[in-house]
């Protein structure tokens, strides 16, 4: 019997999404134990919310993540990312490192009904990196003279018109 490694075929699956569903790498990851109920809890709400296709490529990018980050740090933030509705990539990864920065690497039992929880997306923690921006506002006067200059130009040609 032939044994597949599910990190293989995850840079082809990536382009051919449909394929991953039906894939003989997947049931042998589930029953090696390394796709977790968790990685099946967030694919189905991650399809839920961006739908078959993109949900399915989300999870390919977070088990891309895998050869980065420790098996049980993925789980968990796997987890959190499900319970505060966060189905991105980005989110995973996020909670991924909160939780080896906290040294909490045991993953919490999936609830039928996630709780909310406070995450933040990469893009706003960059964002609230950035210094304040003391750049006066932009003023919008050179637009009210050309209104003035095309209301004039107007104006003769509507008299024209008119007996």
């Amino acid at each position: 019997k032939t044994r597949l490694d599910l990190d293989h075929y995850l840079e082809a699956l990536v382009r051919k999404p449909g394929a991953f569903p039906g894939a003989t790498a997947l049931e042998q990851a589930r029953y090696a134990g390394k796709f977790t109920p968790v990685h099946d809890a967030w694919w189905e709400a991650a399809k839920a919310a961006h739908g078959e296709r993109d949900g399915t490529r989300a999870l390919i990018e977070v088990l891309l993540m895998g050869r980065h980050v420790s098996h049980e740090l993925l789980v968990a933030g796997l987890a959190s990312a499900l319970r505060a509705g966060a189905l991105t990539a980005d989110a995973v990864a996020l909670e991924a490192r909160k939780a080896a920065e906290a040294d909490e690497v045991a993953a919490p039992a999936v609830r039928a009904e996630p709780e909310r929880t406070n995450v933040t997306l990469l893009t706003e923690r960059r964002l609230a990196q950035l210094p304040p921006d003391a750049r006066p506002l932009p003023s919008v006067a050179a637009y009210d003279q050309l209104l003035r200059v095309r209301q004039s130009a107007d104006r003769p040609a509507l008299q024209k018109e008119m007996p």
